[in-house]
């Protein structure tokens, strides 16, 4: 039987486990947190960092695994590629995954190859001095971000020099490397475009793009609450923004393998690769795809990263109006109940997990990490779905005390 290394064994990781195994592979995974979800799914499990590449590789050689799987996890997609890369296992060039993994580097390949992207520029903790003796060069606002984090974990939007000092030393303390970078705030267009996509030997041959919602009276506002698909613009912007993604993914020689997207239009329709992740998007973002589009993309990427067959894979549009959404509080506390409105409930519901409990503490919803449970939904038609997707304090209220 061959075996699948997975890195990683969180709540948004576990289909990937269960997939290996449906596919017939002996399934490991590993972590620090043993006490992770997937890992009760796996045949077997070892207390290893994913962001440890050495310790990793030292791992998957001793193991003699024959593929490594980054799922849903930015940390540890530079690691799979790595281990793969020595191994000679299925990847995407590690320089190229290490450039779309770090924000930084990201914004410098843009530039470097005529890429709209926002005035940035990437900075070591070490540096205040002059981050704050260049602030003047930015047009505020400016966007404030650890380089290396997931989630949204850390940014923020600062709106002078005078706060921004503050914003670096919140970005920092999610960044692994302990760097920041300061980038230029660009004024979107519509929403903010989310979703999935995947290249056989460097082609996209699926995306999948979906609206990215916010909630703008959180206590991070810039943190997804939920994306729905699909993307409510015209075609001819779905095409534009797939050739922009498609130039990077040559530039870069990519393989075959996922990417979650971040991107963004202005109102020129000029478009911002703002994140292409080399990896699965979390917030349950392939199983909706799946709904909307019948594609697995979980299957798909156990099978790239297994050496197997992915050719078959073709473009597909979204059927129908579908979401997901994080349940989350604004606020720290124990949690008391989550109330659902009844025809909520009854025309829109379709999955619904809860990772906490009545009484458990649960923390503000800052990043991705305060993810009190998660919903897919249906809807019947963009218009109900727009309006509930920007809307949802009216049908799903969490109550903390």
């Amino acid at each position: 039987m061959k075996k699948v290394l997975l890195l990683g064994g969180s709540h948004f990781q576990v289909p990937s486990v269960k997939t290996a195994k449906k596919l017939g592979y002996y399934t490991i995974t590993c972590d620090y947190l043993p006490h992770n979800p997937g890992h009760k799914y796996a045949d077997a499990y070892v207390n290893v960092s994913t962001t440890d590449k050495e310790a990793v590789l030292e791992l998957a050689q001793k193991l003699k695994i024959d593929g490594i799987v980054c799922y849903a996890s930015d940390p540890a997609a530079p690691t799979a590629a790595y281990v793969a890369e020595k191994m000679g296992l299925p990847t995407s060039p590690y320089k190229s995954v290490e450039i779309l993994a770090n924000k930084d580097k990201f914004r410098e390949f843009l530039a470097d190859n005529g890429f709209c992207v926002p005035k940035a520029k990437g900075y070591a903790y070490q540096e205040m001095d002059k981050i704050l003796e260049e602030a003047a060069e930015f047009r505020f606002p400016v966007m404030v971000k650890p380089v290396d984090s997931s989630g949204s974990k850390g940014v923020s939007k600062v709106d002078s020099a005078d706060n921004m000092a503050e914003a670096v030393e919140e970005a920092v303390k999610y960044s692994r490397c302990k760097r920041i970078i300061v980038e230029e705030y660009v004024e979107k267009y519509g929403y903010q475009i989310a979703g999935d996509g995947f290249s056989v030997d460097g082609k996209l041959v699926f995306r999948c793009f979906a609206n990215e919602h916010f909630s703008p009276d959180g206590i991070n506002p810039y943190v997804p609450i939920g994306e729905s698909w699909p993307y409510c613009m015209p075609e001819r912007i779905h095409d534009k923004v797939h050739d922009e993604v498609q130039r990077a993914l040559t530039l870069l020689k990519m393989g075959t393998q996922a990417y979650n997207f971040d991107i963004r239009i202005d109102k020129e329709e000029n478009v911002y690769l703002m994140e292409i992740g080399p990896r699965n998007g979390g917030n349950l973002i392939p199983q909706v795809t799946q709904y909307a589009t019948g594609v697995d993309m979980v299957s798909y990427t156990i099978k790239a990263a297994m050496g197997e067959e992915c050719s078959g894979l073709h473009m597909q549009k979204p059927s129908g109006y579908w979401a997901n959404y994080m349940v989350h509080s604004s606020k720290a506390g124990i949690l008391k109940e989550v109330r659902m409105d009844e025809t909520f409930q009854r025309d829109n519901l379709v999955e619904f997990e809860m990772l906490f409990q009545k009484g458990d503490r649960v923390e503000a919803f800052t990043g991705s990490n305060g993810t009190l449970g998660t919903m897919i939904l249906k809807f019947a038609s963009q218009e109900e779905m727009l309006e509930k997707m920007d809307n949802m304090e009216k049908w799903v209220t969490v109550v903390v005390e």
